[in-house]
């Protein structure tokens, strides 16, 4: 059995259609009620989407991937899972370091935010991690079983000089 590749082993690249196939495996493992083909189409198909895929060196599998969508003020992370069986990996945090890094530069300055399962205690502790802050609750925000979701924020970062 080959070893999972390690975070230097992953090529990060923009998602295309032809991703989705992979996509909604991931999606269908990840979440109880997981998007549609078409979202994730349309998503790949918004010029104001930034959808990032990490992928295996070796192999080209897809191992995780990142939605987000530019808003007036704000970054809106829409969606991002990992494959379970690579998870833990620090697969989730290369997909939002490269997203600072993308979005950091140029003259418009937004902030980031996103919805996160009020009992998803480890994805909340990467968040923290990386910045976000807890700003707010939507309650039965989630239809599979009416769970809150916590808002959180990440100010915008600094212009890179």
């Amino acid at each position: 059995m080959k070893a999972p590749p390690s975070p230097a082993t992953i090529e990060l690249r923009r998602l295309t259609l032809r991703d989705l196939r992979r996509i909604e495996e991931i999606e269908r493992r990840s979440y109880a009620t997981p998007w549609s083909r078409s979202m994730f189409a349309g998503e790949l198909a918004k010029p104001s989407s930034i959808c990032l895929g990490a992928f295996d060196g070796d192999t080209g599998e897809l191992l995780g991937y990142l939605i987000i969508s530019r808003y007036v003020d704000a970054w809106h992370v829409m969606n991002i899972a990992v494959d379970p069986r690579e998870r833990r990996r620090g697969i989730a945090t290369t997909l939002l370091d490269r997203l600072f890094e993308v979005t950091a530069n140029g003259s418009e300055h937004r902030g980031y935010t996103l919805e996160v399962r009020v009992s998803n205690t480890g994805a909340i502790a990467l968040y923290e991690r990386l910045g976000f802050r807890g700003r707010g609750v939507r309650r039965a925000y989630y239809t599979d079983n009416q769970e809150d979701a916590l808002i959180m924020w990440k100010d915008p970062l600094p212009a890179a000089p």
